[in-house]
This record gives structure tokens, sequence and C-alpha cells, in this order.
């Protein structure tokens, strides 16, 4: 008898397991009624499933996005960091996109997964002490390659550094050179994501 009842408990978990909570519901929602909204400076929706996925994936539970915006990309961080148990930081420069950011994480019952630090993520993502397992920089281009030195030693190994804005030329020649040319990692670009994510795993 109890070992029938023990089978039935288990088999209540997996199912239980396999359905969306009412998080989930409330993201999903969230996210496809305003999904052509997205115009601030944020990724477009496939880039957004691609972070998620990663995270979700590799279980990570630590993550920095440098460039918040309007929190399109947060919302996709944080919706896999509720899966796994963790919390995502995340710089702004800009007062009025972190507000409507924040504002766009509550609506989507994600608040309580985000540490959001307005100011230069210049000096900030130098500050913060890591360590992090997962990454997004997608702020300014021109000081991509400055970013990664700096959260190179925070990283984990068999963590992620993704990079926003590849296949568009944004983010320049040189940064892609110095970062497939780093022995430290593995990268490939994602050229399912719009405007193409370097992917790159810290061996």
């Amino acid at each position: 008898m109890k070992a029938i009842l023990s089978l039935i408990l288990a088999l209540w978990a997996i199912e239980a397991a396999g359905q969306p909570s009412a998080l989930d519901a409330k993201v999903e929602k969230f996210l496809k009624e305003h999904r052509g909204e997205w115009h601030d400076l944020n990724v477009p929706y496939v880039d957004g499933q691609t972070l998620h996925d990663i995270i979700v994936k590799n279980h990570y539970t630590s993550a920095l996005e440098i460039g918040t915006s309007t929190g399109h990309s947060t919302i996709w961080i944080a919706w896999a960091m509720s899966k796994t148990g963790g919390k995502v930081t995340t710089v702004e420069l800009d007062d009025r996109r972190r507000k409507q950011a924040l504002k766009n994480l509550e609506e989507a019952g994600l608040s309580a997964f985000v540490d959001s630090r307005l100011g230069n993520a210049h000096e900030i993502v130098k500050q913060l002490p890591g360590p992090f397992d997962f990454v997004f920089s997608d702020a300014d281009k021109n000081w991509y390659k400055q970013y990664f030195i700096d959260v190179n030693p925070k990283l984990k190994k068999g963590g992620c550094y993704t990079t926003h804005n590849i296949l568009d030329g944004q983010a320049g020649d040189d940064y892609l050179d110095y970062v497939r040319n780093n022995p430290e990692y593995e990268s490939h670009i994602d050229r399912f994501s719009h405007a193409g994510i370097l992917v790159s795993y810290k061996k």
C-alpha cells in the first residue's frame, strides 16, 4: 500500500513539474500583451527568449545585465532566474528608462528576482563583487571590450558571457576578435537571434 501511495505521489510531482506556474502564466501574458511595444533600446522577442533558454538550460543563478533600458531583456532574464532560484543585477544609466523597467517588472511579477542599479555602468560594473555565472552586455558598444575585461575575473568557470548586436555590426570587429581569440572562452554567434548574440562560455 505504501509503495502504491509513493508511486502516486511521485507521478503527481512529475505532472506538477511539467505544468506552468501562476508566475509563468503572468509573465507569458505580460510578454504577449506587450510584444510589439519594445522599441526603446530593447532586445527583440526572440533574443530575450534566447537569453532565457541559456540560463534555464545551464541552471545559472547569478546574472548581470549591463543595460536595462525599459526592461524587456531583464524580464526574460528574471523569468529564468525565477525558475533557477537566482537573481539578476541590472544596470541602467537613464532614470526614465529605469523607472519604466521597474514598472514593467512589477507588472510582470518579477521584481523579487531583480536588483536594479541606477548609474554609470563604467563604474558600477567594476564595483560589483560578483561572482556571476551569466552576463548579458547590451550598453554602449564602444565600451564592450572594457566591460568584458572588468567582468571576466568575476565570471565563474562554466559561466556564460553574452553580447548583443553582433550581426548588425554595432559591436565592432575589434571586440568580436578579442573575445573569440580569448583562450579562456569558447564562443559562437547565435544566428537565430535577431541582432546576433555572441555566446561565450568560460572554460
